[in-house]
C-alpha cells in the first residue's frame, strides 16, 4: 500500500510539472524578448506580439498532448455506455495521471465485458436447465391428455419427479439471487461435529432412496455408493452456521457421489482447525478426479466439468450450481474451499475459521 501511494504521488507530479514548465518557459520567452527589445531599441508592441504568438504556440502544443487522450477516453466511455465493451483507450503505458486514468477505464471495460458475458451465459444456461424438465413434464401431460397413456400412479410419479426437479432448480436460483443481493444472514453457533455430520449423511442417503432416478443439486440419487464419516477427535466441536454448512456438505457429497464408480466410497473427514472452534473438512471420492487445468473453474456457476461421469454417459450431471453454492457458503464464513492433490479420485478441502478474534 505504501509503495502504491508513493507511486501515485510521484505520478501526480507529472502533469503539474508540465504546466509549471509551460509557465516558466512562457516567462523566459517574454523576458528574453523584452531584453532584446531594450538592447536593440525595438518597439515594445512588436515584442509583445512575438511573445504572445510564441506563448500560444507552446501552449497549443502542450494542450494537445493533454486533451487528445481525454477526447479518446470520452469516445471510449460513450461506447461503453452504449454497450460496446470491446474498445480500449490507448496510452495506458503513459507515466502520468492520464495513463493511470486510461488503465482504470480499460480495467472497467474488461470487468463490464466479463459481466456482460457471464450474464449472457447465465440466461442461456438457465433457459437450458428449465427447458429440460418442462419439456419432459409437457410430454407426459400431453400423452395423458391425448389418451396415449393413462393417468396411472407410474405416469404421475414421472410427472412428479420432473416437477420436483424443476422446483429444486428454481429454489437453487433463488438461493443464488439471495446470495448476489447479500440478504442471507450468517447465524453461527457452537455444535458437535459428529452427530451433525452423521445427520447430514443420513439425510443424503434417505433423499437418494426416496427420489430414485430423479436429480437435483444437493441430493444425490445413487444408492450403491457407500458414505463414510471420519471425525477425530469424536468430541470435536465447531462454530459455524449449521444451515449454510449443511449446504456445503450436502452439495459436496452430491458431487462426489455422482462421480464415484459403481459401489464406490465417499469419505467425509473432519478435523480440528488451527483457530478455536475452527474446522477442517474434506470430502474424498474414488472417481476420475479433476484435472489440474479444470480446478480453477469447478466452483463456477453452471460448470459441469470436463470429466465424464463414470457411471454412464446418460446420467444426470445436475445443474452445475451445487459447488458454486458451496463456495458461497464457505466465503460467507470467511473460510476457504478448494481442490487438493489426491493420489486417487477427487479431494475437496474446506476450512472454516471458527470463532472470529475480538476486535480492538
Amino acid at each position: 500500500m505504501t509503495s502504491l501511494r508513493s507511486r501515485l504521488r510521484s505520478v501526480s507530479v507529472s502533469i503539474k510539472t508540465k504546466l509549471g514548465t509551460l509557465v516558466v518557459v512562457s516567462v523566459f520567452i517574454t523576458t528574453g524578448l523584452l531584453m532584446v527589445a531594450l538592447r536593440t531599441e525595438t518597439e515594445l508592441r512588436f515584442i509583445t506580439v512575438f511573445s504572445v504568438i510564441a506563448t500560444l504556440l507552446i501552449t497549443q502544443f502542450v494542450a494537445h498532448g493533454l486533451t487528445a487522450p481525454l477526447d479518446e477516453m470520452n469516445t471510449v466511455a460513450k461506447s461503453i455506455s452504449h454497450g460496446d465493451y470491446t474498445r480500449r483507450v490507448r496510452g495506458a503505458d503513459r507515466r502520468d495521471e492520464l495513463g493511470d486514468l486510461a488503465s482504470t477505464i480499460n480495467r472497467m471495460a474488461d470487468d463490464l465485458e466479463a459481466v456482460d458475458r457471464h450474464r449472457k451465459e447465465l440466461v442461456a444456461n438457465v433457459s437450458h436447465e428449465l427447458r429440460t424438465p418442462i419439456a419432459a413434464l409437457r410430454a407426459v401431460l400431453e400423452n395423458v391428455v391425448d389418451g396415449v397413456s393413462a393417468a396411472d400412479p407410474e405416469t404421475m410419479r414421472t410427472a412428479l419427479k420432473q416437477t420436483e426437479r424443476l422446483g429444486r432448480l428454481v429454489e437453487t436460483l433463488l438461493d443464488l439471487s439471495r446470495l448476489d443481493n447479500g440478504v442471507v444472514p450468517l447465524r453461527s453457533r457452537r455444535f458437535e461435529v459428529w452427530p451433525y455430520l452423521s445427520g447430514v449423511l443420513k439425510e443424503a442417503n434417505l433423499a437418494a432412496a426416496q427420489r430414485g432416478l430423479s436429480s437435483g443439486s444437493g441430493s444425490h440419487t445413487r444408492t450403491d455408493v457407500h458414505l463414510h464419516l471420519d471425525v477425530s477427535p469424536p468430541e470435536l466441536t465447531a462454530h459455524a452456521d449449521s444451515e449454510r454448512l449443511h449446504q456445503v456438505v450436502a452439495n459436496l457429497i452430491d458431487n462426489a457421489v455422482k462421480h464415484s464408480p459403481p459401489h464406490g466410497r465417499v469419505t467425509v473427514r473432519a478435523r480440528r482447525g488451527r483457530q478455536p472452534e475452527s474446522l477442517d473438512l474434506e470430502v474424498v471420492d474414488e472417481g476420475p478426479g479433476i484435472p489440474e487445468s479444470e480446478r480453477h473453474k469447478v466452483f463456477e456457476r453452471f460448470n459441469r466439468g470436463g470429466v465424464p461421469s463414470p457411471h454412464g454417459p446418460d446420467s444426470d450431471g445436475g445443474t452445475g450450481l451445487g459447488l458454486a453454492i458451496a463456495r458461497w457458503a464457505v466465503d460467507l464464513h470467511g473460510g476457504r474451499i478448494g481442490v487438493a492433490e489426491s493420489a486417487r479420485g477427487c479431494r475437496i478441502q474446506v476450512t472454516l475459521p471458527g470463532i472470529p478474534p475480538p476486535r480492538g
